[in-house]
């Protein structure tokens, strides 16, 4: 199996260890620095397990304040820093390194204000993403973006990553719903983007560090936006007797100017693996199912209804199923919500994250079917379709050597396919280091030293996440 690389690790910072270590422990309380071997083992690796480093040492901070204290030392000595928030990547993203100090943010879990006469809520980046919608529901409010992980992702991970989910059709992803933040840069500086305002003057510097993975600054608090919640929601299952069906009804559907709150499809395979999981009453004489989902006042919903229904039977829709309560409501988004951890109850999996213009799903689709099957492996497609964000689960045996050789092989062969139509390497789980060596296929020589150069204007000894998202070939010199 071709192993992805890591930068080497550096000598000097190993060699100081016991010493870098003991400085740590004075600048944060006790309890917030972990440094024997056997307690780094849950900090070693993220949800991309394929691949695992144990850091030099895991600090805890409980303060913005103890975040900037860390990486003024650290930028001191030249030591590495990778960020991590719950852990939840899927591209590797808070994998650390033999020299590098995680810098976690878990402890820093508190709502620190929410402001409904402006619609925004401040958190700290350690709150979970569900907490958020959990806090203002009864007043009537929610958060929008909601990633299948959400019961666990970090805002400050959903920020790094730039992070979406199944209602994020129609109110956007991360970068859509974040008003401000507040950054620690790498030398210990702390700086504020944005605020409570719907626009702020000058550079867009929050576009820029929404999406950076890590790399430009640690975010320790954000300002989200806060939306009302709308007076009803309705799930619908469609069910075809082809990817091809359902992929070109997704196109028209959005092609005619309808944009439910979701559109996510699944393919018989994660049909068979959700519904035995979740009971979800999805229909099992279908190749592949969308779950629609509309909102608004009843004659809203009936109307978006019709009109979709309209377009499902044009593309010869076979099972039209709406919910008849919140029950089943709840059902149906716990079956697709439940898909990433009912898989693994079956089978080992890489979790592919690509998106593609939605006029090549059929195409898309086809092609990933082909590719998976050249490379004698099996998959289940479950995505985010309303906007092209693919995520095929290519299911192979973690302990056999070869066969996950050709699991990531043919993972890296489905991303290809979707530059190669249009489409770019990641909708929402980041580059990490598992996309990381495909970078030159989605951009030029000129455009990878464009964003470099972007990225060391921030951080010019490349300390922060250094091992993550360009190629290690071609990075301009520390």
């Amino acid at each position: 199996m071709q192993q992805i690389g890591f930068l080497a690790p550096r000598p000097g910072v190993l060699a100081r260890r016991e010493e870098i270590v003991a400085d740590l422990a004075d600048l944060l309380p006790e309890g917030c620095l972990v440094h024997e071997p056997r307690r780094l083992v849950p900090f070693e690796t993220d949800a991309f397990v394929s691949y695992r480093r144990l850091p030099l040492a895991v600090a805890l901070p409980e303060t913005t304040q103890q975040v900037a204290a860390v990486l003024k030392y650290c930028h001191r000595y030249g030591i590495p820093v990778v960020p991590r928030g719950a852990g939840t990547s899927l591209s590797g993203g808070a994998i650390p390194q033999e020299d590098a100090v995680v810098l976690g943010l878990s402890k820093m879990s508190r709502i620190l204000e929410v402001d409904f006469a402006s619609r925004t809520a401040t958190v700290e980046a350690g709150v979970t993403n569900l907490a958020i919608s959990d806090a203002v529901s009864a007043d009537g409010y929610f958060y929008a973006p909601d990633p299948s992980s959400q019961l666990a992702c970090t805002i400050g991970g959903n920020i790094g990553m730039n992070s979406g989910g199944a209602h994020c059709l129609k109110y956007g992803v991360t970068t859509n719903n974040l008003l401000g933040v507040k950054l620690v840069l790498v030398d210990g500086t702390i700086v504020e983007l944005g605020g409570k305002a719907l626009d702020a003057p000058g550079l867009d510097l929050l576009g820029v560090v929404c999406g950076g993975e890590g790399q430009l600054g640690i975010v320790t608090e954000a300002t989200v936006r806060l939306i009302a919640r709308p007076e009803g929601a309705r799930p619908v299952l469609f069910g075809f007797d082809s990817a091809e069906e359902a992929g070109a009804c997704v196109a028209d559907v959005i092609g005619a100017g309808i944009i439910p709150v979701a559109i996510e499809y699944m393919d018989k395979p994660a049909i068979e693996i959700c519904e035995a999981f979740a009971k979800a009453g999805y229909p099992m004489d279908v190749e592949a199912l969308l779950i629609v989902e509309v909102e608004g006042s009843e004659a809203e919903m009936d109307a978006m209804l019709a009109a979709i229904i309209e377009i499902a039977r044009r593309h010869g829709v076979k099972v039209v199923k709406e919910s008849q309560s919140a029950m089943e409501a709840a059902l149906i988004w716990k079956g697709r919500k439940s898909a990433f951890g009912a898989t693994g109850r079956i089978a080992d999996y890489i979790c592919m994250d690509g998106t593609v213009p939605l006029g090549q799903l059929p195409h898309v689709l086809r092609g990933t079917a082909e590719i998976v099957a050249k490379y004698g492996l099996r998959v289940a497609n479950v995505f985010h379709a309303g906007d092209g964000n693919m995520h095929p689960l290519i299911l192979f045996n973690a302990n056999d050597p070869e066969d996950a050789a050709r699991a990531e092989a043919a993972g890296n062969d489905i991303l290809k396919l979707c530059v190669d139509v249009g489409g770019c390497l990641t909708g929402e789980h980041g580059v990490g280091i598992e996309k990381r060596d495909l970078m030159r296929h989605q951009y030029s020589e000129a455009d990878l030293a464009q964003q470099m150069a972007v990225r060391a204007a921030f951080d010019p000894q490349w300390l922060l996440n250094p091992s993550k998202v360009f190629p290690l070939e071609g990075r301009p010199a520390a």
